[in-house]
């Protein structure tokens, strides 16, 4: 290797360096939100507490909604450094950035790396990718997992025909699949299954599936995904029924989960996933239709267009539509754009003004609400959104100035993709921060650190017509639900009277108690209070009140 190399590839190595540490900045900075990031954040510690890594609780109730593979990574890094908000969100926030290294890596080997830069670029500038990508959820493990199984799919089916890195490709991505398994359920071998079909139909070729190496992947995803399976099932005899059909076949047959929306909404959220791309976006997307591949026998651009279109139909034809159900399509649109875009030099300064116009709405959109809502602005909120336009912006100058002087492929034109990677990764963040310092407060962060000195290892706690999701992983503690069902009504109905009371019970034990605490929505305190039940406010927020006995 030369020297002009080595600088070369020291460089590459700290762009990355710079990429993660942008990309991790805001982790500890902004609170669990309510209620997702309370709920995969509590999970995993309940798990750490009762050494029980099997059985998933929440609030000591049995918790069987989805698989265990977040849980274990979430509770094994609590082991080592404990609780906290950057500690619960490593994993997942780690994934999403795992996705720009798989496209990076993708996009570099199978094409090159201006492909890959822009690639990566266009990921970045998705607000639905970087924000989400950002919380404490389950979607961007299982967009990960999903990406490298997609992509390990398409580089064995790229080799050569019976060769050893085909079947290594090939049982890498069973491998992928069995973790996506362990991430979230089924749904990975249904994506799967509709993307190998639809490109067999649409290319008239069977090929692939006798390249898929069943004999060695189907074991190998067993030996992975199946012992958890197998040992959750025997000690607990609710989890297949429960799992297996009602989390997946009724909640996707029926409105049970009350997530009706119309047909199309995943699309109206694709539209704004990748709203400063949408027109190379669709350029690509025909542009991959009609590409030969880099080889005579797949082409892997029409596989991922087919994989994208067929996930959002699917989830498009279900009655339980969630918002973030379609982000593992956003990796894959993100590559096939990346390889239209180094063919449309002005095409990267153009979406990334749009992206800026975008963050520049949202950030002035979340100051006229607070101003209608509240009667103020947040300083803080102030200073973020300040933050967010003056980065996108000079983000969009700085493309724009490059694509007009033009550059040595070392220099401009690999230089502004990574520029504008870097500022949309801290624009989404900003906007983040800006949210999370916007009242209403969507965490109890602040409500718990006004309670902390009232709270002693033998005050008895209960939520009483609520479950303030973040409130047990901030206080450490779980609370003896009141009148309250929600998704923990399963596990009231699998082990009746544990942590649950019934409002006569829980007047009796309050009415007895010397120190105890119980969280109200206000409407509730103030009927409770005017029955005449003592006690004492010691905190409050937008949404609950905290009130002691003494």
């Amino acid at each position: 290797m030369s020297a002009a190399q080595g600088r070369s590839e020291r460089l590459r190595w700290w762009a990355w360096v710079l990429l993660a540490a942008v990309w991790f900045a805001t982790l500890q900075i902004r609170p669990m939100f309510d209620p997702d990031e309370g709920r995969y954040a509590e999970i995993p510690r309940e798990m750490v507490a009762s050494a029980n890594w099997v059985t998933p609780r929440l609030d000591g109730l049995k918790y069987f909604e989805k698989p265990v593979l977040q849980y274990w990574a979430t509770a094994s890094v609590y082991s080592v450094f404990g609780l906290s908000n950057w500690s619960s969100r490593l994993w997942t926030v780690g994934l999403g950035f795992g996705c720009l290294v798989l496209i990076y890596a993708w996009l570099a080997r199978m094409y090159d790396r201006r492909a890959a830069l822009a690639g990566v670029a266009l990921l970045a500038m998705s607000p639905y990718f970087g924000i989400i990508a950002h919380l404490d959820l389950l979607d961007a493990g299982l967009t990960f997992w999903l990406t490298a199984m997609v992509l390990a799919f398409t580089r064995a089916q790229c080799a050569p025909p019976g060769s050893p890195p085909e079947r290594n490709w090939m049982l890498l991505s069973w491998a992928m699949a069995a973790l996506a398994l362990l991430t979230k359920g089924l749904e990975v071998y249904v994506l799967a299954g509709l993307a190998l079909v639809g490109y067999t139909l649409v290319e008239r070729d069977a090929r692939p599936w006798r390249r898929l190496h069943l004999l060695a992947g189907i074991p190998l995803m067993v030996a992975i995904a199946a012992p958890w399976f197998i040992a959750v099932s025997l000690r607990n005899s609710q989890f297949a029924e429960y799992f297996f059909i009602h989390e997946h076949f009724q909640r996707f047959l029926t409105d049970e989960a009350r997530r009706v929306e119309p047909w199309w909404y995943f699309i109206a959220l694709l539209v704004i996933g990748a709203f400063a791309w949408l027109v190379p976006l669709a350029r690509a997307a025909r542009a991959a239709w009609r590409d030969q591949g880099p080889v005579a026998h797949f082409k892997p651009l029409k596989f991922l267009l087919l994989y994208a279109l067929l996930t959002v139909v699917f989830f498009s034809t279900s009655d339980s539509k969630l918002a973030t159900y379609i982000l593992p399509i956003f990796p894959p649109i993100a590559a096939l754009s990346g390889v239209y875009l180094v063919r449309r030099p002005k095409a990267l300064p153009r979406a990334v003004w749009a992206a800026a116009a975008l963050a520049t709405f949202v950030a002035v959109g979340l100051l006229v609400y607070s101003q209608h809502r509240n009667g103020f602005i947040a300083p803080h909120a102030v200073a973020w959104a300040v933050a967010a336009i003056a980065v996108a912006l000079g983000s969009a100058l700085y493309s724009a100035v490059r694509a007009r002087r033009g550059g040595s492929p070392d220099s401009g034109e690999l230089a502004a993709p990574f520029v504008v990677a870097v500022s949309f990764i801290f624009v989404w963040q900003a906007l983040l921060c800006q949210y999370a310092v916007t009242p209403p407060s969507r965490s109890a962060y602040q409500l718990v650190q006004a309670i902390r000195a009232d709270v002693h290892p033998d005050t008895a706690l209960y939520s009483v017509q609520q479950y303030r999701q973040t409130i047990p992983p901030y206080l450490g503690r779980l609370l003896t639900l009141v009148d309250y069902k929600g998704e923990l009504g399963p596990g009231e109905r699998w082990q009746p009277g544990l942590m649950t009371a019934t409002p006569a019970q829980f007047v009796h034990q309050w009415q007895a108690s010397h120190d105890a605490i119980a969280f109200f929505p206000p409407s509730v305190w103030r009927r409770y209070r005017a029955q005449g039940l003592p006690g004492r406010v010691i905190a409050r927020d937008s949404f609950t009140v905290a009130v002691s006995r003494t």
